[in-house]
């Protein structure tokens, strides 16, 4: 975290804005081909599936965007291993009682009875909120969709049940997802104040009082930028290093088997038309 010339504070190096722009491309793709999966019978579920030459082609897409997100959640985590353990930076995004006296006193001041708003450091807690929900949302959206993906494979472990159990869920669980989106996250980062930083990278010291006075707090008195030393840094990587090199194997080959594990349910097989149902069978001779 550094002060620039023109005021700024990084918030966001390059890497993880790009990160962000990739979860919400494919959260938005994900969005716009599985609803209208879900709600087939509306008017904007049959105009988006014209739109995009039917059902296996929506389907197509879907799929693919799950694995983008696939991708970018083990990208996350290998880079929060090397966050927390080679540079020691402080898990601040981890929920606390703070959080839980930071969301009173919050509300106290919107009803007017609170003279200030609580004071936040590096993430507020809303943000963790979202955080987390987003990770509970993702690990429940994985957990069904396998069962959706690969049902033969599901049902050798679980009972049938399981299975259009998952469907309801994963449809239940996009709706939540979506709304969540839409109503707070929209409203909380782009209207009630446009946050820029995760476009920008940087807040102003202005934006930074209002938001994370305590944390612009940490930045000018200098405790934001503390990295260990070179041979500290080297040995935690000869460590970090081969062990993030195994949990990569491992989540790869996790997602390979998840998208293909079987080609069960990944067709849909015509209808038959009336002709062919009831057309009489050839007499034999």
């Amino acid at each position: 975290m550094s002060k620039s010339t023109n005021n700024l504070y990084l918030r966001f190096p390059v890497v993880r804005r790009i990160e962000h722009l990739i979860m919400l491309l494919s959260f938005t793709t994900l969005g716009l081909t599985g609803l209208p999966q879900k709600y087939t019978e509306s008017s904007i579920g049959a105009f988006v599936l014209g739109l995009l030459g039917g059902i296996e082609n929506l389907r197509f897409i879907h799929h693919t965007a799950a694995i983008v997100m696939m991708f970018g959640t083990a990208y996350h985590i290998l880079v929060m291993g090397y966050s927390v353990f080679v540079l020691r930076d402080q898990m601040s995004m981890l929920p606390s009682i703070q959080d839980a006296k930071d969301g009173l006193q919050a509300l106290l001041y919107n009803l007017g009875l609170a003279k200030t708003y609580p004071q936040m450091g590096r993430y507020t807690f809303e943000e963790k909120m979202e955080y987390w929900a987003f990770l509970w949302g993702a690990a429940v959206m994985g957990a069904t969709g396998f069962l959706m993906w690969n049902p033969i494979t599901a049902t050798q472990y679980l009972p049938g049940q399981f299975v259009p159990a998952a469907k309801a869920a994963h449809g239940g669980e996009a709706v939540l997802a979506v709304l969540a989106i839409i109503v707070w996250h929209m409203y909380g980062v782009h209207i009630k104040r446009f946050n820029k930083a995760m476009w920008t990278g940087t807040q102003t010291e202005a934006e930074m009082l209002h938001e994370h006075p305590l944390e612009l707090a940490d930045m000018k008195a200098g405790l934001a930028d503390k990295r260990p030393d070179a041979a500290t840094l080297r040995k935690r990587k000869m460590i970090y290093y081969p062990v993030a090199a195994i949990v990569t194997l491992g989540m790869l080959a996790g997602i390979f088997g998840f998208i293909n594990g079987e080609k069960t349910a990944l067709t849909t097989i015509a209808p038959l038309t009336e002709t062919q149902i009831y057309s009489p069978q050839t007499p034999q001779p």
